[in-house]
This record gives C-alpha cells, sequence and structure tokens, in this order.
C-alpha cells in the first residue's frame, strides 16, 4: 500500500456489537492494513447515535479507531441520516465542477469525512450482502455503500458471503453495488461464480480471499482467567463448544426459524453427553456473542443456562469461564482446545487458525464455503440436513481424526495467514490509492 499513509473507512464491522465474529473481521481488517502500511488509519464508517471512538490492539500497539457515525431511524431530518446525505450526494452528482461538488460536501462535516478516507471497505458483517435476514437488513447495509459510490470514492467488497437473494429487488441492488465496487471479493470459490453470473461479467474484479477473521490475533485473558484455563488443562483433553444463543432460542421467530432437523438445546444437550460420558474429555464451553437479557441470541446467555443446568451432572469435566472477554481472548482461550465444536462460524475459524481441528455445527451455506476453503482440518455438519444421529457421528469421526487434521492445519495456516495479511499489499489497493490521492 502506498499513496502516503492513507486513510480508509470501514463499513459494516466495528468493536461494539457484542458480535466477536464482526470484532474478528475488523480487527483482522486492521492488522491486514497495518501489515502494509503501519501509519495507515482507519475509520469506521457506520450507524451510531454518537462519534464513538473504539481501540484494538495489535500486536504491541493499542489503535484509536474512529466512527463516522451514521443513523438509520424514522427521523430522516438528522444531518447525518443516510437518506438525507443519499440525497445531498444526489444533487452534488448534478454539480458539474468536481471543485465546486466538494466545497459544498465540506459543509456537511459526515460528507466531508468521507471524503477524506482514500478508500472505502466494506464488510457487511460478513453475511448481511443478503436478504436471507429480510430487507430491512440489506437496506441498512447497502445504503452506506451506495452513498460512497454517489460521493465518487472507490468500493472495496472485502471478503464475505454473497446472497442469497430471495427478491428481485435484492438481486437488483446488489447487482447495482457489486458492478460499480472497485473491488469485490469472496471468502468462497462458489460465491466467485455467482457474483459474476449477477453482474454478466467475469473480468478480474471479482476474485476469491480467505476470510480476514483468520488474521485476528489471539491475546490473553486477565491473569484469573488464565489460571482456570491451564487448570482446566492439567485434567485432560479439552473440547471448546460454542453454543450459538440465536440457534438455541429457535431464531429471530423463536420457532425453528432455520429449519434444523435436531431441535437445537436438545441436540447440545446430547453432544455434551457424547463428549463427556462417552470419549472422556473436558468441555469448556465457548461464547462469541455476548450480551445479557437485551441481546436474546446472545451466546453467553445460552452457555450460562446450559452450565447451570448441567454443571453439577458433569462436575469437574463441564466448563465455563464467566465474564466479558473481548475477541482476542476469546480466540486465545479457543486455542487452548485440543478439539472444537461451534455454531458460530468465526468461533470455528479462531479454532483452526491456531491449528485446533474443528467441527462447525451449520445453519447455513457460508459455513461449507468457507471452512472447505482451509482444504483440510475442519469438518462441517449442516444442521438442516443431518439428524441428531448424523452430527454425533460426524463429531465422533472428527474427534477420531484430530490428529491428522491438526497436522493438516499446520501445513495450511502459515500461508493462509500470510494471504490474509498481504491482502493490502497488493498492486491493486496501490493503484486504487493512487487514483483516490
Amino acid at each position: 500500500m502506498s499513496s502516503g499513509h492513507p486513510t480508509v473507512a470501514l463499513l459494516g464491522a466495528g468493536f461494539t456489537t457484542g458480535n466477536h465474529g464482526v470484532g474478528a473481521l475488523a480487527s483482522g481488517t486492521l492488522t491486514a492494513l497495518l501489515h502494509a502500511d503501519a501509519d495507515a488509519r482507519l475509520e469506521f464508517l457506520d450507524y451510531d447515535t454518537e462519534a464513538v471512538v473504539s481501540s484494538d490492539r495489535v500486536g504491541k500497539r493499542e489503535v484509536r479507531v474512529e466512527t463516522i457515525n451514521l443513523r438509520f431511524s424514522k427521523k430522516p431530518w438528522q444531518p447525518n441520516h443516510v437518506a438525507r446525505l443519499l440525497l445531498a450526494a444526489a444533487f452534488l452528482r448534478l454539480v458539474p465542477s468536481r471543485d465546486a461538488r466538494r466545497k459544498l460536501a465540506a459543509r456537511n462535516p459526515w460528507l466531508r469525512r468521507i471524503l477524506e478516507a482514500q478508500l472505502h471497505l466494506s464488510i457487511a458483517g460478513g453475511d448481511s450482502f443478503s436478504d436471507i435476514y429480510g430487507m430491512q437488513r440489506l437496506l441498512y447495509v447497502v445504503l452506506p455503500q451506495v452513498l460512497v459510490l454517489w460521493l465518487d470514492k472507490p468500493l472495496v467488497l472485502l471478503p464475505q458471503t454473497y446472497g442469497p437473494f430471495e427478491s428481485s429487488l435484492a438481486r437488483l441492488l446488489a447487482r447495482y453495488v457489486l458492478k460499480r465496487a472497485a473491488l469485490v471479493y469472496s471468502r468462497d470459490t462458489k460465491g466467485v461464480d455467482a457474483m459474476r453470473a449477477l453482474v454478466g461479467k467475469t473480468d478480474g474484479r471479482i476474485q476469491f480471499a480467505y476470510d480476514m477473521g483468520f488474521a485476528l490475533e489471539p491475546q490473553p485473558p486477565a491473569e484469573n482467567a488464565r489460571l482456570q484455563l491451564e487448570a482446566i488443562k492439567q485434567n485432560g483433553l479439552v473440547a471448546g463448544l460454542n453454543v450459538s444463543g440465536l440457534l438455541y432460542m429457535g431464531g429471530y421467530s423463536r420457532g425453528n426459524m432455520f429449519g434444523l432437523r435436531a431441535e437445537y438445546p436438545r441436540l447440545i444437550h446430547t453432544v455434551l453427553d457424547e463428549m463427556i460420558e462417552k470419549l472422556g474429555v473436558q468441555v469448556l464451553l465457548v461464547p462469541h456473542v455476548f450480551g445479557g437479557v437485551e441481546n436474546p441470541e446472545s451466546d453467553e446467555t445460552a452457555c450460562a443456562r446450559i452450565f447451570a443446568e448441567f454443571g453439577q451432572r458433569h462436575a469437574g469435566r463441564l466448563h465455563y469461564l464467566p465474564g466479558r472477554f473481548d475477541q482476542h481472548e476469546i480466540k486465545y482461550m479457543i486455542g487452548r482446545c485440543d478439539f472444537f465444536m461451534g455454531s458460530r462460524m468465526h468461533a470455528c475459524i479462531g479454532a483452526l487458525s491456531q491449528c485446533v481441528p474443528a467441527v462447525g455445527l451449520a445453519y447455513s451455506r457460508k459455513f461449507a464455503g468457507v471452512l472447505d476453503s482451509v482444504g483440510g482440518g475442519s469438518r462441517v455438519v449442516d444442521l438442516r440436513h443431518s439428524d441428531e444421529a448424523q452430527v454425533l457421528a460426524a463429531v465422533r469421526e472428527a474427534f477420531g481424526q484430530r490428529e491428522v487434521l491438526r497436522r493438516e492445519l499446520e501445513e495450511k495456516m502459515p500461508s493462509l495467514r500470510e494471504s490474509v495479511l498481504g491482502l493490502f499489499s497488493k498492486n491493486e489497493f496501490r493503484q486504487l490509492l493512487m487514483k483516490s490521492s
């Protein structure tokens, strides 16, 4: 990366959601950006009521990240409402002089900040460039991207899952952004083919790249938690189990929204019995989405509930460390496991990137595409198509092959991580920055 020390804005990721998958994407992006240019500056272009300042640890550095805060509410008169900013950007496109456009835009502090960033990156939470979660979620994701495009700033779509697009409007919106983005990266190879088919082009703008979460650095938690982890390790093999609070409550509809064949809470209880009673290992419950009663899909809540219900029955063999841990600390915990199972994809990535064999307990197609890109060391069980017996068989098989899977990961991970860290050092990024300066 060149052209001085660039300011880069990131859309669709941050550190304040409580979802450590999103945090892993943000931190991995920051790590890769600083790997390319140690003096580069990252900002978040995201929705928030205030322009919060976040921080993250990259190596031994504490890095501040400011937010250009947009609004997405029923109050379109707010000066930073995305609809109002889009109207302003549409008007500015009618002004023939570039200098005049910039002077007019500078009157709005939010437009000025967007224009000051040389490059805009969008990651859409990893899987929200789709209407699978509803049209409102897709609009929430796409409108800031359109704003960037209407301000004639280069937009790069970072590695993510695209689609599915259930409605013609969703396909229209997706096609609009994809055709105008400077670069489009898919984190699975099928996504590359699907997006090329959607836009009707086969040019090199649409490429495969590994998920940015592979670049997240593990960092140890506070001493008390670290000592607890070491005490657990002394009692034998440790299998980490990430329980999705979203699946545990039945999805947003609370009625098996994702069409799983097995009842998820019962499945988790059965997996616990299998690992502890039959395979004789310690099980560590690992949340990857945090939040209390205000966040019903919280893994933290689900794990605490399971531990309260089964902790006595499996005393000394079922473990849970309460408390709030950031994405780096959770990854460290996952790395202390000998084997891992998870329903949050980035929890599984946290395992694989540390050469811990993992089984993805999947509820969507994104798992297979992303985890299969590793090329070994992982297994994916699609809970939409597998019953309880099939899930247990897959877990047993992977556990039995864990040493083979670990060796596969040890061969693959160094080059994979270098690929992620080197993303922003590619010629195409240098060329974009030169054009934008």
